[in-house]
């Protein structure tokens, strides 16, 4: 295949990275080219020091790296429920004492401090995985799926997609499809993975039938009703309101910059 009859010509050669789950399936499985799989926090990581040119980051992660540009169009991201990020805790919510965070999503760890600092009153204990007794626990991913398929009924869930929506009316991103600067030509780069996106979401049944983590039934209802893989003007905003927040609860620095996309 030459250059021209090539979608992904832009992205040939470039070191690119995404994550395991199956949220992001549609957004790289139609690429043929290798790709590196890893954790969200281990992405950002590989990306902040030059051993990757592209990633699927956390927003959080995003946010902190100004020197790169975010593909317009595209993401993982919900508008109410998303399932696959969780705070599961036991008792009341008020009187959650511990929270053991999930290292793989710095996105979804600085959410749930979010929540809590504007809930107000006393902010719970922070500790590593794994989780003292007790403690209610951040959970992403398919191990988020996973644990409410488990303990249904044991644990209270608290969907960070649908309280985001609940507080703020708006819709949350997840990740998005970070460049760094050195890249050549960002736009068609960019442009490469809004037609890996259009491809992804047109092949879902495919997908699903590739998937034996959850059953198909699930998997499909997951990837239609829960997650959605644009970024408007809507998920613009929402990722401003969640920088402003960090921000105003210094989980960022004041003077971080706004995401720039291409």
């Amino acid at each position: 295949m030459n250059a021209s009859s090539d979608p992904f010509a832009a992205l040939r050669g470039l070191r690119i990275g995404c994550v395991r789950y199956l949220n992001a399936r549609p957004l790289i499985d139609p690429y043929d080219g290798p790709v590196l799989q890893a954790h969200p926090s281990e992405l950002a990581d590989g990306l902040r020091r030059g051993d990757l040119d592209v990633g699927l980051v956390p927003v959080f992660e995003a946010l902190r790296m100004p020197e790169c540009v975010a593909a317009e169009g595209v993401a993982i991201a919900s508008r109410g429920p998303v399932w696959s990020v969780i705070l599961a805790y036991q008792g009341p919510l008020s009187e959650v004492r511990q929270v053991a965070l999930d290292p793989a999503s710095r996105t979804s760890v600085h959410l749930c401090k979010v929540f809590f600092a504007e809930r107000g009153g006393d902010i719970p204990e922070y500790v590593a995985e794994p989780a003292p007794p007790g403690a209610a626990r951040v959970i992403i991913g398919n191990q988020a799926i996973a644990f409410r398929e488990k303990h249904e009924g044991e644990w209270n869930i608290l969907d960070f997609g649908e309280e985001w929506l609940r507080r703020t009316g708006l819709p949350f991103v997840f990740a998005v499809w970070l460049i760094r600067p050195e890249v050549k030509e960002p736009a068609r780069v960019a442009e490469a993975f809004r037609e890996i996106s259009r491809r992804g979401q047109a092949q879902l049944d495919a997908i699903v039938a590739r998937h034996r983590e959850h059953h198909a039934a699930f998997a499909r209802r997951y990837l239609t009703e829960y997650i959605r893989f644009g970024l408007g003007a809507e998920e613009k905003e929402g990722i401003e309101r969640f920088r402003a927040l960090l921000c105003k609860h210094n989980l960022l620095p004041p003077d971080t910059a706004a995401l720039r996309f291409v």
